[in-house]
């Protein structure tokens, strides 16, 4: 692989001054400020060109720079970091369970248009060779045939899948989307390290990489001219709506889930180019042709952009161990049912094992030498590769020839023998001789270095940079930058996103002005229109239980805070308010809230209800689930509404060492569910996906409305006891200005059960299910009244009808039942799963 160790500089100072010397007309600013920032024997690599000179573009951005005061740039830095958070910009390390935040570095990577130009040709020449080579592979197979490529390299990778064999792209193309992974040498070319066929990941963060520092430094970015990423994606976009077969096609991003090391990223993309995004389980293959489930029943999609590996995508033909897929897709295809991209067994031409062969591949198939070289790479399936390996052993980073890994070592890259110990080395100098396909020795190259800053001074640290090129109907668009991986040390061995790593915004720096792009529709290029987009199921799911598991938290913290009011009160020894705060503490455990064992009036008590990970109905536990909910929501969230949502636990998390600090931390999150609670109101569209959370939010606040009543409003009710249900409704101002007199049970019961006019009785609740419900679609077209209506209009007739005068605690039971009953059918009828999804039935005619 890559020696990252960097160049030896010499005349560190002298190459600072010729920088700062170049930047005019502030050069000595930039010298002094090179002095202050950058005290380092070491200069990054990037800001000198091979000759020795100071590369322009640096010159450039440092003189603006340098301009700054100390406190400005820190503040700029801060307001970066504090965006990250706030936008929840995360990430997954290989084999990690927990998300980490986007480890952003505050300087960009500067690249040259000029530069960028050459660099782009290159790539624009290795996608349409590897999209020929592929073509190739599954279709007429002659370069395996004529001897080009040895049929053990490619048989020899599990990405080579043989149902794909024969078939025809949909869509025309086996490569929708190509990335290469490159660095620059020390002779300040660039080299390609690895190439990227599979799904390639990266460009969504390279957009947020590019709003954090566009925004943190608007008029530094301004004045160098940046160019934008909008007409790449546009572009792409485009690209993909064109390889349907229908003028306005449905197109999905199907992801592997929430707990993909890149989920944030597919959210990012699906949202910034209004693409569907969709797990496995949310679509079906039916009549040839794929569809996604939502609540109006079954909806045609016309081209997948995948981020689901290809031995997963169909557990029918592919991977049969496989959750991630969707049984028959292949089939599908191959029957050109539905365009994907990239194409299954596309990842082949990842396999290092044909990195050798591609120069002269290059020549055969274009007719060209490559324009970008990639490191040296001999492959030990061959005889001379294996012994030329062999005999020259140290000279050499070791790497899986299909793999991350080295068969036979726990690592997750290259291996260099000089490093190991004796036996280690000679073990894997007999694996190369015994099996030597599953081995490639690549040449040591270092790596150039760009600046970071590290504790307010400039550090040279080695860094990849991936390159991404979409397939066009005018050929193949390059993004104007990139997605930059940053080593966290100077003699890093390759460059991942796990511990200490960060990426960095690519700018292409040009001279003139760039202009302005969006991916935003001109006024009249587009038909307008005000229906919905689809929802799918799985997206109108988690929002119910969203809108369940933010209203339950909400009931439990009205809990906890009416027994910190119990526990305060003056008279907390009397035989009523004891009882008062015991039928809490019950109603806590019958939650899940507390353990068994805790005591009402113990201030213990309240603090675990509020903060305990172990108890599954904790105010915490409950936004956490919430929290978790949500992350499967982010293309549907603004910003605004993630942020509260990724803040509430917090609230909770912290060290609380009295009443005071309980009752403030209950407050806080209070507060912040009423902010979620106003976002949606104010600003979620009116369609499905809104009413689901309404939904989800009506029935469990009806639910806890009615548990509440039934435990503090009984039959033989104390005033202690109505006056917690009042609190816990928040109805004492509304009582108190209709009745002069102290609670009394049958006008609560009015109040809280049967009031329409109460937005916190359960007659409220029930009279905005059936308003809801009556908007969502129509599965059958028969003409009768579905379930869930049907449900819905029965609690509201027995609520209509219903006197407060007779109301007691079994039919308020009753009530709750129904509910429940009521939840169980929005689920069945509208988030169905596996082969059970309700399909749109079509009347054949009218009577």
């Amino acid at each position: 692989m890559v020696d990252a160790t960097g160049p030896k500089q010499q005349g560190n100072r002298q190459a600072a001054n010729s920088l700062a010397a170049e930047a005019r007309p502030a050069s000595r600013r930039v010298a002094q400020w090179l002095r202050d920032y950058h005290p380092l024997p070491g200069i990054p690599d990037e800001f000198i060109a091979g000759d020795g000179r100071a590369r322009p573009v640096w010159s450039r951005f440092i003189d603006s720079f340098a301009a700054l005061a100390p406190a400005d740039i820190e503040r700029r830095f801060a307001s970066a970091d504090r965006h990250l958070r706030e936008a929840g910009v995360t990430y997954r390390a290989p084999g990690e369970g927990t998300e980490r935040l986007w480890p952003l570095s505050h300087l960009p990577l500067l690249i040259d248009e000029a530069e960028w130009a050459q660099l782009s040709a290159g790539i624009i020449q290795r996608a349409e060779l590897l999209e020929r080579i592929l073509q190739d592979l599954y279709g007429e197979g002659r370069l395996v045939a004529e001897g080009a490529i040895p049929a053990a390299a490619v048989a020899g990778s599990s990405e080579y899948l043989r149902p794909i064999a024969g078939m025809k792209p949909p869509g025309g193309r086996f490569l929708g989307v190509y990335a290469a992974d490159i660095g620059r040498g020390p002779d300040g070319r660039w080299w390609v390290l690895s190439d990227r066929t599979q799904a390639p990941s990266g460009a969504g963060y390279a957009l947020e990489n590019r709003l954090v520092l566009s925004r943190a430094f608007s008029s530094l970015y301004k004045s160098m001219n940046v160019a934008r990423l909008a007409p790449f994606f546009e572009a792409f976009r485009d690209s993909l709506r064109a390889s349907a077969d229908r003028d306005e096609p449905r197109i999905g991003l199907l992801t592997p889930g929430a707990f993909s090391e890149t989920y944030f990223e597919h959210a990012t993309l699906a949202r910034y180019l209004g693409f569907l995004l969709v797990e496995g389980d949310d679509l079906t293959v039916s009549g040839d042709r794929v569809h996604i489930r939502t609540v109006a029943g079954l909806k045609r999609v016309d081209v997948l952009l995948r981020r689901v590996d290809s031995n997963s995508l169909d557990p029918l033909e592919l991977d049969a161990a496989s959750r991630l897929g969707v049984p028959g897709l292949v089939d599908v295809l191959r029957k050109g049912g539905v365009v994907v991209a990239n194409m299954p067994g596309s990842g082949v031409l990842e396999a290092r094992a044909l990195l050798g062969f591609l120069p002269s591949l290059c020549r055969r198939v274009l007719g060209e030498e490559l324009k970008v070289p990639h490191i040296a790479t001999w492959w030990c399936g061959q005889k001379a590769a294996r012994e030329e390996v062999l005999a020259r052993l140290d000279d050499f980073a070791i790497a899986g020839a299909y793999g991350r890994g080295v068969p036979g070592f726990a690592t997750d890259g290259p291996v260099l023998p000089g490093e190991l110990s004796a036996a280690d080395r000679e073990r894997l100098r007999a694996a190369i001789a015994e099996r030597g396909v599953d081995y490639v020795g690549q040449e040591l190259v270092r790596l150039s270095t760009t600046p970071v800053w590290e504790q307010g001074k400039i550090t040279p640290r080695p860094f990849v940079l991936r390159v991404f090129a979409a397939a066009t109907a005018d050929g193949w668009a390059i993004m104007p930058g990139g997605f930059c991986r940053i080593a966290d040390k100077s003699d890093a061995r390759a460059v991942t996103m796990g511990d200490g790593a960060r990426a960095a915004d690519v700018w292409v720096v040009a001279d003139k002005a760039v202009a302005a792009h969006t991916l935003l529709p001109g006024s009249d290029s587009v038909h307008i229109r005000r229906i919905a987009g689809v929802l799918p199921s799985r997206a109108a799911d988690n929002l119910f239980w969203l809108g369940r598991y933010l209203e339950r938290a909400e009931a439990t913290l009205r809990l906890i805070r009416a027994l910190g009011a119990q526990q305060r009160d003056p008279g907390r020894g009397s035989p009523a308010t004891l009882a008062a705060a015991e039928r809490i503490r019950r109603l806590l455990l019958a939650w899940g809230a507390i353990a068994q064992g805790s005591r009402g009036q113990d201030p213990r008590a309240a603090a675990e209800a509020l903060q305990a990970e172990a108890q599954f109905g904790s105010a915490l536990s409950l936004l956490r689930a919430a929290q978790r909910t949500a992350t499967s929501l982010r293309e549907r969230l603004s910003p605004d509404a993630w942020q509260v949502i990724a803040e509430m636990p917090t609230l909770l998390t912290q060290e609380i060492v009295d009443d005071d600090g309980l009752v403030s931390a209950t407050e806080a999150t209070l507060s912040a569910l009423a902010s979620f609670a106003g976002l949606a109101q104010e600003n979620m569209n009116r369609a499905a996906g809104w009413r689901f959370l309404e939904i989800g939010r009506r029935v469990e606040r009806g639910i806890n409305t009615l548990r509440f009543a039934r435990q503090f409003g009984y039959d033989e009710a104390t005033p202690e006891d109505l006056d917690v249900l009042l609190t816990l409704v928040d109805c004492q101002i509304t009582y108190r200005s209709r009745y002069l007199i102290g609670p009394l049970l049958a006008p609560i019961r009015d109040l809280v059960v049967l009031d329409p006019y109460n937005p916190r009785s359960v007659a409220f609740q029930v009279e905005a299910l059936n308003e809801h419900i009556a908007s969502l679609p129509v599965l059958k077209e028969n003409g009768l009244i579905e379930r869930p209506q049907r449900l819905a209009v029965s609690v509201q007739a027995a609520l209509t009808t219903a006197e407060a005068a007779h109301l007691d605690t079994r039919i308020m039971f009753a009530l709750e039942q129904d509910l429940l009953a009521l939840s169980d059918a929005i689920g069945q009828h509208y988030f169905p799963h596996g082969a059970h999804a309700s399909r749109p039935e079509k009347l054949t005619g009218l009577a």
